[in-house]
């Protein structure tokens, strides 16, 4: 796997946001914006109206030793905790309860939205604020392992990481707090827990709204990623997710037996050129270098082999890359399907549902997220992450302010089993690396002047 530095990540992907112009190495600026495997000096704030925290009594790698050989164990508690008690989106309350209970008995004051559902928490002084995101739902799945922490909701899992996000997060803010109660914290830094990440609609939008990016200069995220082996971060400047919609055709017509196809509606064939031509033909209407996928998973037509019915309905995920292209292809995509269907002599309903836009990583953020990470675990750990067609609704955020998502080492020597899947589980030793990066990357980010 490719192994990149701080200095080479500003180099990949596409330019983004106010960091348009290519990123000068040889200049004074250049330097200034380029993270190294260092961390700058926790003494120094660039926000005049933070207090200003006395520089850190123990470095900070043997800081977060000692804290993580005192508390690793207490995140790892949380993280089953989450796991066995899974809630699906919108149904988040216990899961908030319990880290805003966590969050107070560490002396911090939690403020839950008003539904319940998400919470966000500020630690330390400043305008300025460095904003660190979690999200807290699970999948409806079946949990078959054979694990002390198994799911007790039948039907219900937490087959993406998100339980480990949100153990990742809280032991952030542990640390945070205990820097804080030291006098060595330099600004102002906020958890934000959110719901639903996983539906539609999703829950960053509800934070937002709810001022979770009131005066934050700058986010930052995990993914868990079992295609990294734990250790390793994988970092990727621009487009690191597409953006992701949900498509519903739905046909009627006059159905009858199987013998007479002609004095009927043939739904079943007319839904089959559908789900077969309406993609190939919409992809031959975009720029090639533009990629869109259009996935049918779910299709419901009939019970009878030879009654042909009155009804069907197809579903589909509409996936692709670049903001522009999310624009353009709603309209194409309802345009086609019309016109397929028409020609197998039906009519249709479209329900086209936005989902959410593509997650761009802004190209300091991730140079930051590349020396953190080398800071905190060595530059061994640093990997290139690839462009994933997989959807995430962190992309709000970062419509809003600059930030990034960085992939989350959690692969287990051996297993192969990716996200989503019922089986899927995580390598703990992941958490407390999570921990490690996070801290490092929020505390560069509050002392760099690049946000």
């Amino acid at each position: 796997m490719y192994t990149l530095t701080a200095e080479n990540v500003v180099e990949m992907g596409t330019a983004t946001k106010s960091n348009e112009a290519p990123l000068t190495a040889g200049t004074a600026e250049g330097k200034r914006l380029l993270v190294t495997a260092g961390l700058p000096e926790i003494g120094t704030s660039p926000d005049p109206t933070a207090s200003e925290p006395s520089a850190m009594s123990t470095p900070l790698p043997e800081f977060l030793d000692s804290w993580l050989a005192g508390h690793e164990d207490e995140i790892v508690a949380v993280r089953r905790h989450i796991h066995a008690n899974p809630r699906l989106s919108r149904q988040e309350h216990d899961t908030a309860d319990y880290v805003a209970r966590k969050l107070r008995e560490s002396g911090l004051k939690p403020q839950l939205i008003p539904d319940g559902t998400g919470l966000t928490c500020d630690i330390g002084d400043g305008e300025r604020v460095i904003g660190i995101r979690a999200d807290m739902d699970a999948l409806p799945i079946q949990d078959p392992k054979g694990v002390p922490y198994r799911s007790t909701v039948d039907g219900v899992c937490h087959a993406c990481g998100h339980d480990a996000h949100t153990a990742i997060v809280l032991g952030v803010g542990r640390v945070l707090a205990e820097l804080s109660s030291r006098g060595e914290l330099p600004g102002r830094f906020r958890l934000i827990f959110q719901p639903s990440e996983e539906q539609f609609p999703s829950g960053a939008p509800t934070m937002i709204k709810h001022g979770a990016l009131t005066d934050v200069a700058a986010v930052f995220a995990f993914h868990c990623d079992a295609q990294f082996p734990t250790g390793q971060i994988g970092i990727r400047n621009g487009p690191l997710t597409a953006a992701c919609d949900v498509l519903e055709v739905r046909m009627r017509g006059r159905g009858g037996h199987t013998s007479r196809p002609h004095l009927t509606t043939d739904l079943i064939n007319a839904m089959g050129r559908v789900i077969v031509d309406m993609p190939a033909l919409v992809s031959r209407r975009l720029d090639p270098r533009h990629a869109v996928a259009i996935v049918f998973g779910a299709v419901q037509a009939g019970e009878a082999a030879n009654a042909i019915p009155q009804e069907a309905v197809a579903r589909a995920t509409v996936r692709m890359q670049g903001r522009e292209t999310w624009q353009a292809v709603p309209d194409l995509v309802q345009e086609v399907t019309r016109s397929v269907a028409r020609t197998a002599g039906v009519e249709c309903e479209i329900d086209y549902r936005r989902g959410v836009p593509p997650v761009v990583n802004d190209r300091i953020a991730s140079a930051m997220f590349a020396g953190a990470t080398a800071a905190a675990l060595g530059e061994q750990a640093v990997a290139e992450a690839p462009m994933s067609m997989g959807g995430e609704d962190f992309a709000y955020y970062l419509e809003q302010v600059p930030g990034a998502m960085a992939r989350l080492g959690v692969g287990r020597p051996g297993v192969d089993c990716d996200i989503h899947q019922a089986h899927f589980d995580i390598d703990e030793a992941a958490l407390a690396h999570g921990v490690r990066v996070m801290v490092h990357t929020a505390l560069a980010a509050a002392a760099s002047p690049a946000f």
